[in-house]
């Protein structure tokens, strides 16, 4: 990632102001506020905003008049039960505003979680940056062959390079068209005086989907965990994840107590339904349960089985 000499200064300026608040705020998280934290090959992310911390979500829950004078440690006890008993409403009440820069197709799976503010930039009005992501070799991988969303096995030598030419030469090459299109070079400059440029709006369809964009993009706590315990799961697609691990960092310098509890019950919880229950109940007890008399498809008893690390019963 590599910032232009004005937006460095512009983070600097953002960094270097001293407002002073009656609103509780989040010491570390102030610490890397407006930084510009890399992603990719040329993303990043910014925290821009928040609102609320810790002690915000349990006044909301008390519906109390200001912080609280309980201990911390009475505090951690009431946010791990809404957090266990799936209350919702008071993690509603804290909010966090990104400042994000990512490929094109992972701004298109990242929008489909339709419970946030987004504002793009916009190349009806404004010439996109010239800058594309191609993935390290080790993230080059062939189609699954039991997962039609997902990856195989890496792909390498001559292969894997022609596949990266290819990314490389097309993301060039449509972004010259773009270019001739705008009549206009990316540092601004006319190309051809005598012709009239494309209007922005339109030039912009044949750019390929690694090419950059940015967004800002607020949520509130429940939302953002919501988006995380998907996207920062090892099933999620590598690119989008990179960003989420990212975001769980700023969670955790956000809301510490909020954050050991969303890893304890969402990330590193699991859920059984009511025949998987059963189930478990039996093998505590010593009873003899297969797949067989089960009553579960097999994908759902290798799930219970692989979520309790159960192996030896995995069909």
């Amino acid at each position: 990632m590599k910032l232009t000499q004005d937006q460095i200064n512009d983070i600097k300026e953002q960094q270097s102001q001293d407002n002073k608040t009656k609103r509780v705020t989040a010491p570390e998280l102030e610490n890397i506020l407006y930084e510009a934290l890399p992603a990719l090959d040329h993303g990043f992310i910014r925290v821009i905003d928040y609102m609320g911390d810790d002690s915000s979500i349990v006044q909301s829950a008390r519906v109390s008049y200001g912080k609280g004078t309980k201990q911390v440690s009475t505090d951690s006890g009431l946010i791990k039960y809404l957090m266990r008993h799936w209350h919702s409403t008071p993690f509603e009440m804290c909010e966090i505003k990104y400042h994000v820069k990512l490929p094109i197709f992972i701004a298109r799976q990242w929008i489909r979680h339709r419970t946030a503010n987004v504002n793009e930039y916009s190349a009806r009005y404004s010439i996109l940056d010239k800058e594309f992501y191609l993935p390290d070799s080790e993230n080059l991988a062939a189609q699954s062959i039991a997962n039609r969303q997902g990856r195989g096995d890496v792909i390498e030598g001559e292969q894997a390079k022609e596949v990266l030419e290819l990314l490389k030469n097309d993301a060039e090459r449509t972004y010259h068209n773009y270019e001739t299109m705008l009549n206009q070079r990316y540092d601004g400059s006319t190309i051809d005086e005598n012709k009239k440029g494309l209007a922005r709006e339109l030039a912009r369809m044949n750019l390929t989907l690694n090419t950059y964009t940015q967004w800002y993009w607020k949520t509130d706590l429940l939302n953002l965990m919501n988006f995380l315990r998907l996207r920062a799961d090892h099933h999620a697609q590598y690119e989008i994840r990179v960003y989420a691990d990212i975001m769980l960092d700023t969670l955790k310098r956000w809301v510490p107590i909020t954050y050991d509890a969303f890893m304890d019950y969402r990330v590193g919880g699991t859920e059984v339904s009511a025949k998987g229950k059963i189930i478990i109940q039996k093998l505590l007890k010593g009873e003899e349960v297969n797949i067989g008399n089960s009553g579960l498809s097999k994908r759902e008893w290798n799930e219970l089985m692989e979520a309790f690390e159960i192996k030896d019963k995995i069909v």
